[in-house]
């Protein structure tokens, strides 16, 4: 009777350390194919932002902004009233997101510094719970959100350097300096949301290897659909035509005034006369 308890004994405790080896190892195999997808889909999306901009929603709105910058820069100073506006407006979002950020990161800083036993470290998770893992975990969620700060700070930078660009008088700035600020602002901001997106699925993490490979799995699907354009770019008139087509326009309606202003005394037949003159002008 002894030795088949013991024998019962010692089955139970392979049982159990063979639990424990695919729990633990668990977190080596499925956490780093999952970091490599996120990975790998956002190097795929670089190479397209880079090489196919047109066939990417960064690459979209990227072509809108320089062309809206092109635009504003047409104005006088003194009448851009409306492009600052919508600077300082991205500006105090990008300050919120960067505050947001990094209250998180102090808090993920205060969890850490006082880890105890949680939820996250009972057996309740199906995964290592060991100390150092769960150690891991925090840091890398911390690092995360404190990319994401760095991000949202430097798109502020780019922002506020635009807006003293935009209000220098008296000065014949390019626009491709404005158009630079602009772009740089808005990559660092998208670089500061896919911060988050893996600060989402590190956070995943905290309840298990599979609960964070399966969100790996479902972010990066819907991605792929939100970051692919399908619209064209649209072809904005070059600022040079622009200004022909307009100076074009202001020469024809000063010819018709002087002529309407000269041959206004002769009577009907000079009113047909312009009315023709009108019409060959317009076509």
């Amino acid at each position: 009777m002894i030795s088949s308890s013991s024998s019962n004994r010692e089955r139970e405790r392979e049982r159990a350390m063979a639990l424990t080896w695919r729990k633990a190892y668990l977190d080596i195999v499925l956490v780093p194919i999952g970091l490599l997808i996120m990975l790998g889909y956002h190097l795929f999306l670089l190479y397209r932002v880079l090489k196919l901009p047109q066939t990417t929603v960064i690459g979209y709105e990227n072509h809108n902004k320089r062309a809206w910058v092109e635009r504003m820069m047409q104005v006088e100073a003194k009448d851009r009233g409306l492009a600052l506006s919508v600077i300082n407006s991205n500006i105090s979002v990008a300050i919120s997101l960067s505050s947001i950020s990094l209250v998180l990161s102090s808090l993920i800083g205060a969890w850490i510094g006082s880890f105890s036993e949680n939820i996250f470290t009972s057996n309740i998770i199906y995964g290592d719970t060991s100390p150092s893992t769960i150690s891991i975990k925090y840091i890398a969620l911390l690092s995360c959100f404190l990319i994401s700060f760095a991000s949202f700070v430097e798109t502020t930078r780019c922002f506020v350097h635009a807006n003293f660009l935009i209000t220098m008088p008296n000065a014949d700035i390019p626009a491709t300096y404005v158009q630079k600020a602009v772009t740089r602002g808005s990559n660092f901001w998208a670089g500061g949301h896919r911060a988050h997106y893996f600060a989402t699925t590190l956070l995943m993490w905290l309840f298990g290897p599979i609960p964070m490979f399966i969100s790996v799995v479902v972010m990066v699907a819907v991605l792929h659909k939100l970051d692919t354009n399908s619209n064209p770019l649209h072809q904005y008139q070059s600022r040079q035509s622009h200004n022909l087509f307009k100076k074009i326009g202001q020469e024809i309606t000063a010819i018709t005034r002087t002529i309407e202003h000269e041959e206004l005394p002769h009577g009907n037949g000079s009113r047909n006369q312009l009315s023709n003159l009108d019409n060959s002008l317009q076509l």
